[in-house]
């Protein structure tokens, strides 16, 4: 039987033929011999055909549904002329080697061409790849080198491709950096007490807050030299006149040591360094907010930026949180207790990372689990949609915030909270609301058709219930002609002869009626 070997190249497609090898018996130890020689090697193996890609758009395409085991159209038309035809009903007498067996799988569903993959057919393609230039006519030397190298970048960067507003991997460096400053910054300003509490240590009690103390103790510098001057710098700083002017009682009666003016600058220069860690902890909170706005408002609005933001992070992206079934988000971030109540047969966690949501922590203790299913199940619609919808909107998210807010009643007080079909239905009638108010703004006079015809449906029916009151008025009071006027007009559009003749015959009759008496 004959084999042939496919070898997808940067520059084309190649076709080998196998010769000899009943003779080497399939071993792969002897072609893994033969094939650093090319003398050896060449007389096992031979090129069969070989067809360029046009362009390298068409190499790009064609390396990606390899990648994906997908055949083309392009390598099915090589195959089927460059191969012997199967024929219906026979047993063919070639098979085709490939690298990839996934696309040996396709390939073989569409056209019948019987395929394999193992370590042998890995081998020979591996001394196709040695010496593939020497097999090519025509080939200019570094042609390969630069074909592989273009079509490596455009591959990696066609794999690498996002759209730039939605890029959920700037949330999760956003968090991390986060979490980490959070750590850092409280550090250093407990280093930043101990070290001026040398110099001030009543400081400490009176200023609680360590971004505060810092500053404070940044702009005190020696307390000897305070006065009634700083007053005002001192208010600034704290917010507060009274506590200023604590400051400045405890800065006369202090107790601390004196420091070296050397010890002051570097107590002064590490609180500055104190105070922008902690300006830039805040821009980096505000840069957060704004991403998450962006990539998962929904998500956002439901429970919060930090702890949204967390989720995406343990999950690894928007996309990995969205496939998520609610009872593993419920529990994402208590893996650790998972498992060990798993080994030990004991009561599996009721919480991860939702916990820090504020819905959770104003549950009682008794419903906390409730709340936090609950919690979990509303989180990954939210998720969803903010992973599948097109345009952003928060309005899915609030609707959301307010069922798990009457929940909450409903746990607490007992108030019955809306049905969820009801509350997805106004969302959405909000949510397309929003875009048509939204269209008209950026688009101005152009998107006003579709607006007038909702208007002009709602003013039909209040045109319709006024005249239906009118009627009724009429009918009780003076003015019945009025009401048959308004009846007539009502009723031309659907049968014209039925509004002329129907009030005749009541006038008509009365006066028959009377003519045959008095005749």
């Amino acid at each position: 039987m004959a084999l042939y070997v496919l070898y997808e190249s940067a520059s084309g497609y190649g076709l080998f033929l196998a010769h000899g090898i009943d003779e080497i018996g399939q071993n792969t130890e002897a072609v893994r011999s033969s094939v650093s020689d090319l003398n050896r090697f060449g007389k096992v193996v031979k090129l069969a055909a070989f067809t360029p890609y046009e362009s390298a758009l068409d190499a790009l395409n064609q390396c990606n549904a390899v990648s994906e085991g997908q055949m083309t159209d392009e390598l099915r038309n090589f195959l089927e002329l460059s191969l012997p035809k199967v024929k219906e009903g026979k047993k063919p007498k070639f098979s085709l080697g490939l690298a990839e067996p996934k696309l040996g799988s396709h390939i073989f569903e569409v056209t019948k061409i019987p395929c394999q993959s193992n370590e042998f057919i890995l081998e020979l393609l591996r001394g196709v790849r040695l010496h593939f230039d020497r097999f090519i006519e025509n080939l200019k030397p570094g042609d390969l080198e630069k074909a592989q190298l273009g079509l490596g970048h455009s591959y990696s960067r066609a794999k690498v491709k996002f759209n730039v507003n939605r890029v959920d991997n700037m949330v999760i460096q956003a968090i991390y950096i986060l979490d980490t400053l959070d750590k850092d910054v409280n550090s250093f300003s407990m280093r930043v007490r101990e070290w001026y509490s040398w110099h001030f240590p009543e400081l400490a009690k009176i200023v609680n807050d360590n971004y505060l103390y810092a500053k404070v103790a940044k702009y005190v510098d020696d307390k000897s030299q305070l006065s009634e001057d700083n007053l005002s710098g001192l208010t600034e700083i704290v917010g507060d006149e009274d506590k200023a002017k604590e400051i400045l009682e405890a800065a006369k009666a202090s107790m601390g040591q004196d420091l070296s003016p050397i010890d002051m600058i570097n107590i002064k220069q590490f609180a500055q360094r104190v105070t922008e860690l902690a300006e830039y902890r805040k821009n980096v909170y505000d840069y957060l907010v704004s991403k998450m706005s962006d990539i998962a408002p929904n998500l956002a609005a439901l429970i919060g930026e930090v702890v949204g933001a967390r989720l995406i992070s343990h999950a690894g992206s928007l996309t990995n949180l969205a496939k998520c079934p609610s009872s593993t988000l419920q529990i994402l971030g208590a893996e650790k207790a998972l498992f060990r109540a798993l080994k030990t047969r004991g009561n599996t966690p009721k919480y991860g990372l939702i916990f820090h949501s504020s819905f959770i922590g104003r549950a009682s203790a008794k419903n906390k689990g409730r709340m936090a299913r609950y919690l979990a199940n509303k989180c990954s619609i939210a998720s969803r949609l903010d992973c599948f919808l097109d345009k952003s909107t928060t309005t899915y998210g609030e609707k959301l915030r307010e069922q798990v807010e009457e929940r909450l009643d409903f746990y607490d007080k007992g108030v019955a909270p809306r049905k969820n079909i009801d509350v997805m239905k106004s969302a959405i009638e909000t949510a397309d609301n929003k875009e048509d108010e939204t269209m008209v703004i950026v688009n101005g006079d152009s998107t006003e058709e579709p607006k007038t015809e909702k208007k002009k449906k709602k003013e039909k029916r209040k045109h319709e219930v006024e005249e239906e009151k009118q009627e009724k008025i009429d009918v009780n009071g003076s003015n019945v002609d009025d009401g048959t006027a308004k009846k007539k007009k009502k009723k031309k559009s659907k049968d014209d002869e039925i509004v002329v003749d129907a009030p005749a015959p009541t006038t008509e009759g009365k006066k028959k009626k009377k003519s045959k008496v008095t005749g």
